[in-house]
């Protein structure tokens, strides 16, 4: 199990825009169309991933609280599908319902958006103020897969927190740790 760390975008960053196929709808949708009134998550994950597949109760928990909090989620992934078919986009589609996503799962053929946000694993995790600049990005928390730490989504709910009550975030933002994002050759 590879264990790639985020690369750490600088805070401030603006959003990169982007379209992309929403693998449960089959619509394409835009960052405009989905960001929330308050704050937006941009996850990027995939179906495959044992991080991804470790986290993903506390991911749609999360995003369940924050959306009433006028906060958007958002997941894409990026994988190359030639090579690893078991995250298409029918599978995308097949494993958002059964893991109840209540967020879009956006499929990003030609990787442009994972290498516009420089993401490297899945998961990796960024968040964004309601200008669409960059406040938080890294890990949900200190859980991985074997290392017997809860998983609590402390980090991730801290920053929205932070971003909700217009509070700066002073706690040290650590990389994410995850598979490779499957980069096409």
């Amino acid at each position: 199990m590879a264990m790639t760390p985020s690369n750490m975008l600088p805070l401030g960053t603006i959003a990169p825009d982007f379209s992309l196929l929403d693998t449960v709808s089959n619509k394409t949708l835009s960052l405009n169309s989905l960001k929330g009134q308050k704050g937006t998550v941009i996850m990027f994950i995939c179906n495959h991933c044992p991080f991804v597949i470790h986290v993903n109760s506390k991911i749609v928990s999360i995003a369940e609280a924050y959306s009433e909090k006028g906060i958007g989620f958002i997941a894409i992934s990026s994988n190359d599908v030639v090579n690893y078919p078991q995250d298409s986009p029918e599978k995308m589609k097949i494993h958002s319902k059964n893991e109840n996503y209540p967020f879009p799962y956006l499929y990003d053929e030609t990787q442009s958006v994972a290498k516009a946000y420089d993401a490297a694993c899945t998961p990796d995790f960024y968040v964004f103020n309601q200008a669409l600049k960059l406040s938080y990005r890294g890990q949900l928390d200190d859980s991985r897969p074997g290392n017997e730490i809860p998983l609590s989504g402390k980090d991730l709910q801290y920053a929205l927190d932070c971003l909700i009550d217009g509070k700066e975030n002073t706690e040290p933002q650590k990389p994410s740790i995850g598979c490779n994002i499957k980069w096409k050759v």
